[in-house]
This record gives C-alpha cells, structure tokens and sequence, in this order.
C-alpha cells in the first residue's frame, strides 16, 4: 500500500510525533490509531525468536518466560560451517516463526568482531575476520527478511566486550575501525538491508554511539545508504534529544515518557529542529509500514522440520579438530563408555538476552544409543554440573566404566557460569573437574574422544591425552543428534574455525589492553587482530583461523586466474579445481586468501577474500570461480578517507584453511589513483624516486650536479648499497647542505614548485 509518510507526519501533534521515538513498553512500539499508526513488536534473537509470554509476571529484564521456538545453534557454530545457504535457510525458518507470533523484527544477527577470545557474547558473534562476518550475516538478513520480517544489525560499533559495557569508551584508531569494526557492518547494510540497525551501549571514541552523529548518520545513512532505522540497544541512549539529532530514531525499551518529553522540551526551546524529529519519524514509519504490508495472518510452521533443520546445521558446524589414528567414526558395535554430565543435560545455547525455549530438545546419550543400535553404550556422569570442584566418586565410576570400554567419549565444556552477556571470562580454561575427567580417563582408556561444548576458544593442556576432538561449539536444541550423526559418519565433519584458538591467552594480540583501564579500552593492537597477528609475528596458534578435518581428504588441482594485471576498477576470477581423493563424500571449504607484496604500507600478511563450500562424492572433481574486485586488494587511507589500492603485486592464496595454502598466484594491480603528496623541503628523495613522473624530474636535477662533482657525482661513480640507502632518506634539504653551494635554497624551490605541478 502506498501511503504519503511526510503528510501522515504533518497531522502529528509534537507530543505524538516524540512518541513514537521510544517504546511502549519492554518489545512493542507506540500506536496512534487515529491516524492508523499500529505498535509494533521486537523480540531477541538471533538464533532463535525469544518472545515473552503475554502475562502480568513478565520480568523487568525481559529475559524469562518465553514461548517455545526452535533454538538453532549461536552464531559461533553457524560461522564454522562457513555455509551462505544453510545460513539462510535458518534465517528462512526463523521468519516464519517470527510470522507466526506476530513479531516485527528480530534483533539480529550480531556482527561484533572477536576482539578478544576472553568476550562473554562471543557466542552470540561470528568471526575475528570482517569479510566471513559480513557474508554469513548477509545470508541471515536475507533469510529473514525474505519472510517479511526485519532484522537488526547488532551492535553497532566496537562492541567487544561486556566489560563496563553500558559506559567504556573504544579508542581505535580509523584504519583499524574501517577495516576491522565498521567492514563487519559495512557489506551487510549495502548487500542485505536489514530494516534496522541496533546501535551499541558503549562510547567510540569519546562520543556514546547513541549520539554519535557521524557514526548513525554520516557513516551508517549517508555512506553506506542504510535505508532503515536505528534502534538503541535496551537501555542504551544517554540524552535523548542529542540521540535523535544524531540519527538514533528509536529508544528502546519504554523510558516512561521521559525520553519523550526531552524531546518535546529541546525542539519547543530550540536545541532540536523539528525538521530532525521529522525525519526520524518518516524512517521509523517506513519500516513501521513495511511490517504491516508483510504481515501474513493465520502463519503456522511445522516444528519437526524447523527441528530437523537445526540437527542439519548441528552436524554441519562441528569441527573435527584432531583424530589420530582414525578414531572416528566410531564403529556401531563393540562397547562405547559416554561420559559427562553435558551428555545428558546438554550445553546447547549461550547465556543472557538470547536465551530461548526450545520446542524440544536431544539428550546427546539418547541420539548415541539410537545410532549405535549394535553397541553396547554405558554412561558414567564424571563430574556435578553445579559445582566446578572435582568429586573423586564420579571420576572413579567414570574410569571403570571408561576402563570396560572399546572407545570413551567424553563431553566437555564450558559451564552457564563461566561465559554469558553481561561479563567477560578472564581465563581460557574449562573447568578443573572436567580437566580432571580427561586425565583420569586417559589412565585406563587410550582410544578418547573429547566432544566439547562452549562459546568460545579454550586452551587444551590435556590435548596430547586425547585422540579425537571435536568441537561442537553451542550447537542448538539439535546439537545432539547432530553430534551423534558426526560421531559415527552418517555425517561427514565439515566445519572450520572461524576463529583463531591461540596455545595461551597471553599469546592473543589484545591481551595487554583488554578490558582497558577505568572507562576507557585502547585498541592498541589495530588491525592485528585474530590470524592477522598470529600471522605477523609469526606465532603458531594451537588451532589456525579456518581449520578443521575431514573424514576423507581433498586435492587443489588446479588454480588460475582470470588476469594476471588488471586494473583496481576491474575484477578477476580465480578458478579453483579441487578433488575429493578420500574414501567418503565430504565437504571442503575453499579459501582465498590476498596478499600485498609491497611494503609501502603496513598490512597484515594476508587477509580472507573470498570462500565457498563445495560438497563432493568421493573421487569427484569440480571447479569453483570466486571473483575478486578493489575491496579485495584494498586498504583504507585515512588521508584520502577512502579505500585504495596501491599498485603493484599481490599474491593470491588458495588453500583449506589460512596456514594449508595449496596454490599461490601473483597478479599485478594497477591503482586508478596515483597518491603523490605535496613536496616540501623534508620530502626525502626515495619517496620522489618511486614515483616515475617525479623521479624523472629528480634524475634530470641529480645529473646536472653529477657534472659538477660532490655528492651527486659520488652518487653516479659509486652506486654502492650505502651510498643507495643514504640517498634513499636523505631530505630534499639535505641536498643544500651537502651539494657544497651546487644545489641551492633556490634551486629546492624551484624543484618543489615543478614537482608540485606535476598530474
């Protein structure tokens, strides 16, 4: 339906107009049904729809008491299957849901970048690396809204902790947010256009983001063209007024009246234009309007299929991280000892605002015996979910049924309490009674595999005791029978890391700096962060960013690029080969990596560029093409506050994960821009000589002194590797001193006049 938004805003009071830029109550917006403005309603998400039930006993958090829906996996284990489609088809099936309870938008997905392994929301966020983030998240949008409903990017910006969340400032630098923070929003909002955008609690860089103006509107609206509205998150605007002329056109939840009425004052005394308030009306109803058009009535969902989709994304998300001497898959006979209390009571979903009913829920042990119909399956409990303290009588009944057994599986983790929204961790370990567990098991028991359960990276100090691992992150109400199908090969393991998992916390790149000092956390490491750092310097990480094993093995035959020098304006195929030379039909994921050979600006050895995941039979061969364009072989230039490409040579690598490279090919970029800074008397002669057009200049004025002897003249008879590296710093001024009256202060004028007319 068309509707003419700016005259429905002119019939608005001021009082009804301020309204509307805040909450009815903790998810519903306001109505004005005189002018057939209905409220509207926002639920948590993003890996499930967490509705309240609509009771008088609804908690003031929000957090309790919600309908059942299907839990799905956090986004940390849909980032492992490195998986657009299945991504969407999730977002998919979380749309109708949402359709079915009459919700709006679903506060999702969030694209924070893992900052730090020690963020308790890292759960609920997908990567380290921007461009995976962005791509996935891209899918779910997608997803979503293809079932008329809206989504919100959350949070946006240089949200990496929950460490004084509500009131720290993120000191980054802007390369580092261009690159890093704001690239992980960035591609999302021009690709997918969520309807809304969440804005994040914390300051950037002295300014709250709930009133920072060039980060809601002239970056988020006017650069990138976000076509929605901007939400704060729940309870994050600090003065109202200030939000809404930053470009913050919904408060939420509910203030009361109180964010309404600072409104009405600022515009009624002048420290708000009424244009302002305007305008954040007309985005707030076009998206108001755009939920009402897509309304579907009567929707239902069947939850056995939603149920079943959730165990395909379950198996496809677990990661084979180790499996020596082909443990797994297990075999469907003999005897099998399953261990840990998260067999039975299983870790599924992280902590806090995401927190959602399941319609039903696998048990892990149940889904092992269904499998292993020919096993005989024994469980012992091996440690007490409420407590982290070893109980020596669980861990002696856990090696005596382990002691009797072909093979122990073990489910371990980490506990609710020891990662949520609303703190941090402050250690990478799991707890002491499941460390324990592991050591007294490989006592009796050689063949052990280790199922983990947990949000985020762990160090691994027992991973020399173990033979198989297989991280099954938290992995949805299906995760266990997903786990079950990987365990014994009705699935082949498939999912990468999408993160880095160092040996020990101290070797992570913000360890120094995080979670900073008083209200403040510098980003001190910048662009370094996750495999870009480890890369640097050189470190090898207990597990590399994009790894993970398979059950059959896979062969890169062949790679080639579409062009070997291209323009920045132009975009290049590179066309992958790859074969499946196992024993069983798998998945590989395919990864591009982009390399700058010059070192005319610091960047990290390489940087994902590109991916796909190809499914093949055994023996099969197919080819993949995955485009690469100026973003691909670009950094951001602050001087210029734009993306560049410096020209010259770049490597591209093709590999399985970002420390297996298969194929590397070099192709040469040429920039559309030249960068040529003005000259000045400290302007040195090695930056002039990379540039032909001025180093001619300068070739011409070293050869007229060369006739004259001195230094230039040195230069020309004996063009040593010192004499080189002196010249290459040696400031225009320099020249005066030492050319012995042959190059004057006049002549330097000169130069720097001619070489600052040059185009």
């Amino acid at each position: 339906m068309v509707r003419d938004i700016k005259k429905l805003v002119s019939e608005m009071t001021l009082e009804e107009k301020a309204g509307l830029c805040s909450g009815q109550d903790f998810w519903t917006t306001k109505a004005i049904e005189r002018l057939g403005i209905p409220s509207m309603m926002m639920t948590d998400g993003p890996h499930g729809l967490r509705k309240q039930k609509a009771t008088e006993n609804v908690d003031n958090l929000g957090i309790f008491n919600s309908v059942p829906s299907t839990c799905f996996p956090s986004a940390v284990g849909l980032a492992s299957t490195w998986d657009r489609d299945l991504i969407q088809e999730v977002g998919i099936a979380l749309g109708k849901e949402c359709q079915a309870e009459d919700v709006a938008i679903l506060l999702g997905p969030g694209v924070n970048i893992k900052r730090s392994p020690l963020c308790g929301r890292n759960f609920e966020y997908f990567s380290e690396d921007p461009y995976l983030t962005s791509e996935l998240a891209s899918s779910h949008v997608d997803g979503v809204q293809s079932q008329g409903v809206g989504t919100s990017l959350k949070h946006f910006a240089a949200n990496n902790q929950e460490h004084l969340r509500m009131t720290s400032d993120s000191i980054v630098d802007e390369r580092t947010l261009r690159e890093i923070y704001f690239a992980s929003f960035e591609n999302v909002v021009k690709k997918s256009q969520p309807w809304t955008v969440m804005c994040s609690y914390n300051k950037v860089n002295g300014i709250y983001a709930s009133e920072n103006k060039r980060l809601l509107t002239d970056i988020l609206k006017e650069e990138w063209g976000h076509e929605g509205f901007v939400v704060s998150d729940w309870g994050a605007v600090n003065e109202r007024e200030a939000g809404v002329a930053a470009g913050l056109e919904l408060e939420m939840p509910s203030s009361g009246g109180v964010g309404d009425q600072r409104i009405i004052e600022a515009v009624q005394d002048g420290r708000l234009s009424e244009e302002a308030l305007n305008k954040a009306v007309e985005r707030y109803l076009k998206v108001l309007f755009k939920a009402v058009d897509s309304k579907q009535e009567n929707v239902t969902y069947n939850q056995e299929e939603h149920h079943q989709l959730a165990r395909k994304v379950a198996g496809e998300l677990v990661v084979l991280l180790k499996n020596e001497a082909r443990t797994l898959p297990l075999k469907k006979e003999g005897s099998i000892a399953v261990i840990g209390g998260f067999a039975k009571k299983p870790r599924f979903q992280g902590g806090g605002s995401s927190h959602v009913t399941p319609t039903k829920l696998d048990e892990p042990f149940e889904e092992i015996q269904k499998l292993a119909t020919s096993a005989k399956v024994s469980f012992a409990e091996g440690y007490r979910l409420d407590s982290n303290e070893i109980d020596d009588v669980l861990i002696s009944e856990a090696k005596t049924v382990a002691r009797n057994a072909d093979v122990a599986v073990l489910f371990v983790g980490l506990p609710d309490s020891f990662e949520s929204e609303g703190y941090d961790r402050t250690h990478l370990s799991i707890p002491e009674n499941h460390e324990k567990l592991i050591e007294a098991v490989s006592e009796v028991q050689k063949n052990i595999v280790v199922v983990l359960s947990n949000g985020s990276p762990i160090e691994m100090p027992w991973l020399d005791r173990v033979n198989a691992v297989l991280e099954g992150y938290l992995g949805g109400q299906a995760f266990g029978g997903g786990v079950a199908d990987v365990l014994f090969g009705e699935v082949n393991p498939s999912g990468k890391i999408a993160e880095t998992f160092p040996m020990k916390l101290s070797d992570n790149p913000s360890y120094l700096n995080f979670p900073g000092e008083g209200d403040s956390v510098e980003y001190k490491e910048g662009i370094f962060v996750g495999y870009r750092y480890y890369e640097k310097k050189k470190m090898k990480p207990l597990f590399p960013f994009g790894f993970g094993l398979s059950y059959t093995t896979f062969e890169y035959t062949n790679v080639t690029l579409s062009s070997d020098n291209i323009k920045d304006t132009e975009t290049v195929d590179v066309i992958i080969s790859i074969k499946n030379t196992g024993p069983a039909a798998g998945k590989e994921i395919v990864q591009v990596y982009v390399s700058d050979k010059s070192d005319k600006v610091i960047r990290p050895e390489k940087e994902l560029k590109g991916f796909a995941k190809v499914d093949l039979h055994a023996g099969e061969e197919k080819t993949v093409k995955i485009t690469l364009d100026k973003r691909s072989f670009a950094y951001y230039n602050v001087a210029l506050n734009d993306w560049h490409v410096q020209s010259g040579e770049f490597e591209v690598l093709v590999g399985g994960s970002s420390d297996c490279i298969a194929h590397v090919k070099t192709i040469h970029v040429d920039s559309s821009m030249v960068l040529r800074k003005k000259a000045h008397r400290n302007t040195t002669l090695g930056e002039l000589m990379e540039d032909p057009a001025t180093a001619a200049i300068v070739q011409q004025i070293m050869a007229g002194m060369a006739e004259q002897g001195g230094l230039a003249n040195a230069m020309k008879e004996e063009p040593n590797d010192m004499m080189l590296a002196m010249m290459k710093y040696l400031p225009l001024r320099a020249l005066v001193n030492f050319s012995g009256g042959r190059f004057s202060e006049e002549m330097m004028e000169g130069l720097l006049a001619q070489i600052n007319t040059v185009q």
